[in-house]
């Protein structure tokens, strides 16, 4: 079983799962919106982009805190959950934007951003020391980057416990900690070293530690159903139980 998401996965069917299941998902990683919004640093009328929005929650969000004047833009490589973000840009005032693009490739939507952030949405590039590259194109000099990326697997029981239920049932490979993934970047050392490579500096990272309630907080009957719609090893539970 290839639990790898790579980009063209997002673009397609994960992308397409991640909108049907995108109330659990914002409500169960919004606790993390906070920490990284303070992170950018949103000293006055700014240029922000928001690499790897989803379904617009954190671009709404930082646009709610930004200072007047300020435009936002969130940018994903899937079309489903843009889709999706538009509709919600429509009832949310201020300057919002939402883009289909590849941050891995694509030059910035007009000008270049003084800030760049991202809720767990850097890891899942396909060529990392590309992609940070051209993101650093798209800063001005002297901007700002806010990045949210998940600690080691032994601090997150939220996915380990739903793994080692999984691996009961079905053949559940360790995954490689290079490859596209949620704990890619658990180790700061190969994130930073990406970054620098990429001509970014005063580089700090700021350890958050918190409840992550699956699904937002739903009963356990209803976690476990969100889970198993929501996540990639769900999949693989499912064909593997489905009745002949």
């Amino acid at each position: 079983m290839n639990q790898t998401i790579s980009a063209s996965d997002w673009a397609s069917e994960r992308g397409k799962k991640w909108r049907d299941q995108l109330p659990g998902m914002e409500a169960m990683i919004q606790p993390v919106t906070a920490p990284l919004i303070e992170a950018l640093a949103l000293d006055g009328p700014l240029r922000i982009a928001d690499i790897g929005c989803g379904g617009g929650g954190p671009t709404l969000a930082i646009s709610r805190h930004a200072p007047a004047g300020s435009a936002v833009h969130g940018i994903d490589i899937s079309p489903d959950l843009i889709e999706l973000a538009r509709g919600r840009a429509d009832t949310a005032g201020g300057d919002i934007a939402f883009h289909i693009a590849n941050a891995e490739s694509a030059p910035p939507p007009g000008a270049p951003y003084d800030r760049l952030a991202s809720r767990f949405g850097i890891m899942f590039f396909d060529n990392p020391p590309a992609a940070f590259s051209n993101l650093k194109s798209w800063l001005v000099p002297g901007g700002r980057i806010a990045f949210a990326v998940w600690g080691p697997p032994v601090n997150n029981p939220w996915m380990t416990s739903f793994r080692d239920v999984a691996s009961q049932i079905v053949d559940v490979p360790p995954p490689d900690p290079d490859a596209p993934g949620p704990f890619r970047y658990a180790g700061e050392e190969t994130l930073f070293g990406l970054l620098e490579a990429a001509g970014f500096d005063d580089l700090d990272i700021q350890p958050w530690r918190d409840r992550i309630p699956l699904a937002g907080g739903l009963p356990a009957v209803e976690a476990a159903d969100f889970a198993l719609k929501a996540f990639s090893l769900g999949d693989a539970l499912a064909t593997r139980t489905k009745p002949p």
